[in-house]
């Protein structure tokens, strides 16, 4: 039977101070930026989980809903959502809030796999549990995402298909 960890136990925060090296010349943060705070956070609490290094098999999803602006704070909270027996599921929520006046919005979503490492080789991995009702409906939608990141890896390998035979 595999050992378990609570959902909360994972729980990740970074922040940030949105500096004009950060952003663009419309005086927001470079996605890329906020692409590279993702993966990062998101590793944290995936190793927090695993105990064990850790790997991005994926970044499923980064849906951007709101500018973050020069100035700003950016929070990032990350948590493992799922778990295979050596992958996991880790959203990341992104808020923004505007110094001056505490006005937050949220910022961007995102979904990311990871898969522990040992040895070179894919190693089993603790089962996510959840507790509150967020985190119990994270988890019960996870398996409609899994879903759908199975299907765009699939069609991702058959451009890469496509890619090797026209090159």
């Amino acid at each position: 039977m595999r050992e378990k960890k609570t959902m909360n136990e994972t729980k990740t925060i970074k922040t940030a101070h949105v500096l004009p090296p950060d952003t663009n010349h419309h005086g927001t943060m470079f996605g890329g930026k906020l692409m590279a705070y993702i993966d990062d956070v998101a590793s944290i609490a995936a190793a927090k989980h695993a105990r064990k290094p850790v790997v991005t098999a994926s970044t499923d999803s980064v849906d951007f809903l709101q500018p973050i602006k020069v100035g700003d704070a950016v929070t990032l909270e990350a948590m493992v959502t799922y778990t295979g027996k050596s992958s996991m599921e880790i959203c990341v929520k992104v808020t923004s809030e505007e110094l001056l006046t505490g006005k937050t919005n949220v910022a961007a979503i995102s979904f990311l796999t990871f898969v522990a490492i040992e040895g070179g080789k894919p190693a089993i991995i603790p089962e996510v549990v959840p507790e509150s009702e967020e985190e119990i409906w994270l988890n019960e939608t996870a398996q409609n995402r899994a879903k759908h990141r199975k299907a765009r890896k699939m069609h991702s390998q058959e451009l890469a298909e496509f890619f090797r035979k026209a090159y």
